[in-house]
């Protein structure tokens, strides 16, 4: 053991002085709390994010395939389903689905109610896996039956409109002639983003088809699913090198630029909140440690008569405030992390969906994120205490032995 190691042991392990123990405990609360509150941070607005963009994925896909043309409206463009293209774009080990669809702009009357929406067509191959986990009551669309023309609505529209499960209603599409279809309600859905539950409601593909009197291989797009968010980008090159000139591929991020460009600004939120939390953190550190080195004068004095030199003295109170920040930073990961547990756990902290699409706080821990926190703690705190530390070369012997 060395002589800094040793009599930093002997000032943390068996001092006496009560106001430094109380000025320690203090910044150990400082850290401990800077580094929780931080862990907390970070695992919510990754958890948010994730939350808000798997709903979007789940009900548009990753990537949209449509007709290469000036149309932006909810009546899509036919083309015809390209066996081969489908083929080829499910053989990369990207892309998980390719399914066809297509969109129609309708009035639903119920109730002596109406309300605008779009009827999203969507065939067998369709992957239900999010709607099977935003239902609320009934089941996904069987296509067993196709003179049924089952739906799905979402709570919204069925909040508005007076329907329950196993209605039936008309919904009147504006065209030339005018058309109307009767539709039975199979399931409702919460997806929880407004732009979805105000807007869209699920059918089957081959009503679309019989509206617009498209041929039985017509579809108005393909919805591209990739194995994860972080692939997409991958995935549209991939499937650019090999799609037919007449089409287009648009992604996610293109389609609700609002949502994406808002979950972009919280990593914002998320830099100021941890530099706040490091700053009181570093601040309380600091403190403690011109206190420690304070009352520690006449010590300090001594140990330089005997030949110390002003580095060996240093390290001490260094190595003092490296322990206070482990117990610190051990507190804080037992605050973060519990609480974190805690609330993915149970959903204890809720949420107005109307306001932020879910009813509860996510969390989304990852241990790379709580590893980066700590080092990234422990580093910065230890490199701005080198600067108070250096408080020690500027105390004379002489002047420090006389001090009482």
């Amino acid at each position: 053991m060395s002589f800094s190691s040793f009599i930093a042991g002997r000032i943390t392990l068996h001092s006496k002085r009560t106001f430094s123990k109380l000025i320690v405990r203090i910044a150990i609360i400082g850290i401990m709390l800077g580094l929780g509150v931080m862990i907390v941070s970070v695992a919510i607005v990754k958890g948010f994010k994730q939350e808000i963009r798997e709903k979007v994925r789940g009900f548009s896909g990753d990537i949209q395939i449509i007709k290469f043309d000036s149309n932006n409206s909810y009546e899509n463009s036919p083309f015809d389903i390209d066996p081969k293209f489908v083929k080829r774009a499910k053989s990369n080990s990207i892309i998980t689905h390719v399914m066809p669809y297509a969109t129609k702009a309708g009035i639903m009357k119920a109730n002596g109610e109406i309300e605008g929406v779009v009827l999203k067509g969507v065939d067998s191959t369709y992957n239900w896996n999010f709607f099977r986990q935003a239902l609320v009551q009934g089941q996904v669309l069987s296509f067993k039956n196709p003179a049924r023309h089952e739906i799905m609505i979402s709570n919204y529209t069925a909040a508005r409109l007076k329907l329950k499960l196993g209605d039936d209603f008309l919904m009147y599409f504006v065209q030339e002639p005018l058309k109307r279809r009767k539709f039975h309600i199979c399931g409702i859905f919460n997806v929880g983003v407004d732009e979805v539950d105000r807007t869209f409601v699920i059918g089957e593909l081959p009503v679309v088809r019989n509206l617009n009197n498209w041929n039985i291989n017509s579809t108005g797009g393909y919805e591209v699913q990739v194995d994860q968010f972080r692939d997409m980008d991958e995935g549209n090159d991939a499937l650019g090198k090999f799609m037919p000139p007449q089409l287009r591929s648009v992604t996610v991020e293109d389609s609700y630029p609002t949502i994406f460009e808002w979950l972009k600004r919280l990593d914002v939120n998320t830099q100021v909140m941890l530099i706040l939390m490091l700053v009181v953190a570093v601040i309380n550190m600091v403190s403690a440690l011109l206190i420690m080195i304070l009352e520690r004068t006449s010590m300090i004095g001594m140990f330089k008569a005997m030949g110390a030199d002003n580095w060996s003295i240093q390290k001490i109170f260094l190595y003092n405030a490296l322990f206070l920040i482990s117990v610190g930073m051990v507190l804080g990961n037992l605050l973060g992390l519990g609480f974190g547990y805690l609330q993915a756990s149970t959903h204890l902290l809720k949420l107005d969906q109307a306001s932020y699409y879910m009813t509860f706080v996510p969390i989304d821990l990852e241990v790379v994120d709580v590893i980066l926190l700590n080092i990234g703690t422990l580093v910065i705190c230890l490199l701005v205490l080198l600067i108070p530390s250096a408080l020690v070369t500027r105390i004379s012997p002489v002047r420090a032995i006389r001090f009482k």
